[in-house]
């Protein structure tokens, strides 16, 4: 266990370092919120990618896969298909020229809707964040032994550090490197649990084997499972669900940081194929898990045995020393997605809700020095929020306030995404329409919640679905005839809106320089500094299977840092021949670049 320690602490200070090293870049308000604009496809399409990801992956999504084999992978299939349409959807998120998604919402909306938005985001997403924060202290206490409360601060405290310090270069660094560690970590797991059920025909074999035969077939039957789960009404609902979460105006929020259209057409390229191999290689060890350890997992002293299929198996298989790196990789997942809705909500904190204060008193603009120190206290003061909301949690027995979260998000959630959905695809609608979809969308939600408290009736989700979405249209239909009452002021904002989303943005004239070079080389030296740390856990005791398992989780962390290192040479190469030294390399040394 001490080597697991020495890991994850090596790893934390390895993650900080990186903040710290990214804070060169910030040299404005838009740098910390969004990168100005300047990410590289691949950088970018990473971070993506794991912000969509926690470690609910490896706990609750591992459980379903455990219980009821591959069904729930539809929720997958739906957010590979969802990243291959943004494809389409990404370029006009990023031709929208915004900061935050909140700026999105105001130029297709106006300042209403975008107020409104921002004021509920920075109420919900400090609690939202507290809850995956808590639930990782968890995880993380029942494999380290150690107390939830210094968890949640040490882990809390980490994503805060590197947060404040390097904003949204530092969310990007870090989750690319986070990222190469998990794929390699899961890869691994994956490659050792199909030896060890014998391959795919023998993995495949245990599908009609009359001990997994029900609860391993694709469509379950209404009933078979909890909220009947599973069926084919579920399957369909849950699909359509999760594909409207990639194609709505909230998402442009992923998009804004990628320097152009054409490589945010790369950037989701990237997050779909890397979705596509994630469903693969993470939810074949848990099934393999209830094939060949079901016994001693569900034997298991913990609330539900099932969410801790994954780390048991990898445990099992995982060679000496090794599993400080999985838990690593597994606390990456969830660090990314915090650090990602931290980074957010300290964009539309900045850029959207105090500017609007200061103009409606009248007073100047921030300076883009005071606005990064402004950046900085909202990350701590946010930090520290989400920290308490988590803290608060672990010392409730009833989680009231969990409870609540749960339920808002229920009632509220859905509806609010319903014209922020259909604000994207149909043009005749504007602000009143807005209000009016949501209200429609509210009333079978506020039903379903006080039917279930006060009568004790159950609504399944594929039913809440159905019936939110039908009164969703329903307002839509509402809102046509509003579209004559809308002013021409208005109506022209909107035309303008999607005049602007559908023209490519010509980054030289728009933004001009890069910074590919700094990247680059960033991601190049850390992929080596990690590759290396891993190279030293050959000198634990260990068989020669295990060393040569090691051996290569280092050297796919070498190649991919040396050939982002070869990349960049020959980045500066050009940037040298065209004249366009980044200014970022010219603080690390004018000496060199001459």
């Amino acid at each position: 266990m001490l080597t697991e320690y020495i890991t994850i602490a090596v790893y934390f200070a390895f993650l900080v370092v990186i903040g710290i090293w990214v804070s060169k870049m910030n040299t404005s308000v838009g740098d910390y919120v969004y990168g100005g604009g300047k990410g590289t496809w691949w950088i970018v399409g990473a971070s993506i990618f794991m912000g969509g990801i926690s470690a609910f992956t490896f706990t609750g999504n591992a459980s379903a896969a455990y219980s009821a084999g591959p069904t729930f992978l539809v929720i997958y299939a739906a957010n590979t298909l969802g990243f291959a349409i943004c494809m389409v959807l990404g370029p006009w998120f990023r031709q929208t020229r915004a900061q935050t998604w909140a700026d999105v919402l105001r130029d297709r909306y106006g300042v209403q809707i975008e107020q409104f938005t921002a004021i509920i985001g920075i109420l919900l997403s400090p609690l939202s964040a507290g809850i995956q924060l808590y639930a990782l202290a968890v995880f993380a206490s029942s494999i380290l032994d150690l107390p939830v409360i210094p968890l949640i601060i040490l882990l809390g405290g980490i994503a805060i550090t590197y947060s404040t310090t390097g904003g949204r270069w530092a969310v990007m660094a870090t989750d690319f490197v986070q990222g190469l560690l998990m794929m390699g970590m899961t890869v691994l797991v994956f490659w050792l649990s199909l030896k060890a059920v014998g391959g795919w025909d023998a993995f495949f074999g245990y599908f009609t084997d009359p001990r997994f035969k029900e609860d391993f077939k694709f469509v379950k039957e209404p009933g078979e499972f909890w909220q009947d789960r599973y069926s084919l009404k579920w399957i369909f609902i849950i699909f359509f669900v999760q594909i409207s979460g990639y194609i709505n105006l909230g998402t442009a929020g992923r998009f804004l940081s990628v320097k152009d259209g054409k490589s945010a057409r790369k950037a989701s390229l990237l997050a779909a194929v890397l979705m596509f191999l994630g469903s693969v290689v993470w939810f074949v060890p848990p099934m393999v898990a209830r094939f060949l350890y079901a016994g001693e997992i569900d034997a298991l002293d913990v609330k539900e045995p099932a969410t801790a299929s994954y780390s048991f198996i990898a445990r099992e298989l995982l060679p000496n020393g090794v599993m400080g790196l999985m838990l690593a990789a597994m606390f990456a997942a969830t660090m990314s997605s915090l650090d990602t809705g931290l980074n957010g909500t300290v964009g539309v904190v900045v850029k959207n809700v105090v500017p609007w204060f200061r103009r409606l008193l009248k007073m100047e603009p921030l300076s883009e020095k005071r606005g990064l120190r402004l950046c900085q206290l909202v990350t701590l003061v946010l930090g520290a929020e989400l920290i308490g909301v988590a803290c608060y949690f672990s010392v409730q027995e009833k989680l009231e306030l969990f409870d609540a979260m749960l339920m808002i998000g229920a009632v509220i959630g859905v509806p609010l995404g319903l014209p922020v959905l259909l604000g994207l695809w149909i043009k005749r609608i504007y602000w009143v329409s807005y209000f009016v979809i949501l209200g429609c969308a509210l009333i079978p939600s506020i039903y379903f919640t006080w039917d279930q408290t006060v009568n004790g009736n159950v609504w399944t989700i594929q039913d809440r679905m159905i019936w939110l979405y039908a009164f969703g249209v329903v307002g839509l239909f509402l809102s046509f005839p509003l579209w004559k009452w809308a002013s021409r002021r208005t109506k022209a904002r909107i035309d303008e809106f999607f005049t602007r989303m559908h023209t490519p943005v010509d980054f030289e004239k728009e933004i001009g320089q890069g910074s590919d070079f700094f990247q680059l080389k960033m991601i190049g030296v850390s992929a080596l500094c990690m590759s290396g740390f891993i190279f030293l856990l050959l000198m634990i005791p260990n068989d020669g299977s295990a060393r040569l398992q090691i051996a290569g989780l280092g050297a796919f962390m070498g190649i991919v840092g040396g050939g982002m290192l070869w990349a960049s040479r020959r980045q500066k190469a050009r940037d040298l021949k065209k004249g366009l030294i980044p200014a970022i390399a010219g603080v690390e040394g004018q000496s060199e670049a001459e």
